[in-house]
């Protein structure tokens, strides 16, 4: 059988894949079993930051493989030490980190740290979260009432009770449903799977009054726009607000699995040994990986070919004279092409012009590719773009 018919036979059928096998990849291109090469502008879905067959990282990986892959968290290991100081150390807000293993569980972690946190200091009724429309924060069953959509939460309710949502961008509705009775506020600077939406400014500064007359946290999402996708380290920095709570997560490890939830001093000071814990998170291996991650992205070189290899693909994008595209938007390497029909058709006909492309909702393709594509592949991604629209258009 080859793997395609395992997988149908095996597995869960919770995906739907296109039909073909990956199988080695270099830069910002994969290749799969037939030989054909695509230009990738799905990343994992924003995790391959640095792309594949990175030197560095290839190193990285042989060598903390010849040592303990795991010690667990009754031990210290220094990997993990020097990556929460380097978290930290350029994360303004930030005082103490934990680590998960991926970024449903931080958002997990996130909300148990903020009902802890209100318990602790307003004592007990103070549990209401508050959500936004367009939300994803993922699909464990607490994640998940968080994402207020039908179509991934109808199959498993009842999900966790005291959530509550607010339009997104809306001052006058996150107003009406922030009160005494919240303990905390999540949401991502730039939403991702709602279709690429930036938040306001001026919203973000209203969420932090907000949360401070009500005595709440503010929790930042950034498990898909932090890290460099945006063109800073964290999104949230380009706007000048900060929370009291970030969870971060797809591109940290560059696709080895991980999650990492950072906090205040105020924050961490109410967890104490045995409120939360996890078995595999803040391994040797995978931190040692996390550690390169963190080292290449927050260079502010780095950072800079970010946001200029974002404004020039959002410039080609914007320059395609196609009666379909309605919009471009989003930051840095974090972009969203607003269609006037659905975005299905593109993603399958991309395989066909060697370019891999992901949706955000019915009518957006979402572009995140790996954070050290070039300006020619940026080129050659727009020229294939084109063709893509055309064809199903």
């Amino acid at each position: 059988m080859n793997p395609i018919e395992l997988e149908q036979k095996y597995l869960v059928h919770a995906y739907n894949r296109p039909p073909i096998v990956l199988t080695d990849g270099q830069g910002a291109w994969l290749e799969d079993a037939d030989g054909n090469r695509y230009l990738d502008l799905v990343a994992g879905i924003a995790v391959s930051a640095l792309g594949y067959g990175d030197a560095a990282i290839a190193q990285t990986i042989c060598e903390a493989g010849k040592k303990p892959l795991h010690y667990s968290n009754l031990y210290h290991n220094e990997p993990m030490a020097r990556l929460a100081a380097k978290l930290v150390e350029i994360t303004p807000f930030a005082d103490r980190v934990h680590f998960q293993n991926s970024g449903t569980e931080s958002t997990e972690a996130a909300m148990k740290f903020a009902r802890k946190f209100a318990r602790t200091h307003f004592g007990e009724g103070k549990t209401n979260i508050v959500a936004f429309t367009g939300a994803f924060h993922g699909r464990t069953m607490g994640a998940l009432a968080v994402t207020p959509r039908e179509k991934y939460q109808k199959p498993y309710l009842p999900l966790m009770p005291g959530v509550r949502f607010a339009a997104f961008n809306d001052i006058e509705s996150a107003t009406a449903a922030i009160d005494d009775s919240v303990c905390a506020v999540i949401l991502e600077p730039i939403q991702g799977e709602g279709g690429i939406h930036p938040a306001e400014e001026a919203f973000l500064v209203a969420l932090r009054e907000l949360t401070h007359q009500h005595n709440a946290l503010l929790i930042f999402d950034e498990v898909q726009c932090g890290v460099g996708r945006t063109g800073s380290f964290w999104a949230h920095e380009q706007y000048g607000v900060l929370p009291d709570i970030l969870c971060s997560a797809k591109p940290l490890a560059n696709g080895l699995p991980i999650g990492a939830v950072l906090v205040t001093e105020r924050v961490a000071d109410v967890i104490h040994p045995g409120d939360h814990g996890t078995t595999f998170a803040g391994g040797p291996f995978v931190t040692s990986v996390a550690n390169v991650v963190v080292d290449r992205i927050s260079d502010p070189a780095f950072l800079q070919r970010v946001r200029e290899t974002g404004a020039y693909f959002k410039e080609r994008l914007e320059s395609l004279d196609n009666p379909h595209i309605q919009e471009v938007r989003g930051r840095g390497l974090m972009l969203g092409v607003q269609l006037d029909m659905p975005a299905a058709p593109a993603v399958q006909a991309g395989y066909k012009h060697g370019l891999l492309l992901l949706n955000a909702g019915a009518d957006v393709l979402r572009l995140v590719p790996p954070l050290i594509i070039s300006k020619d592949e940026i080129d050659i991604a727009v020229e294939r773009l084109a063709a893509v629209l055309v064809e199903v258009g």
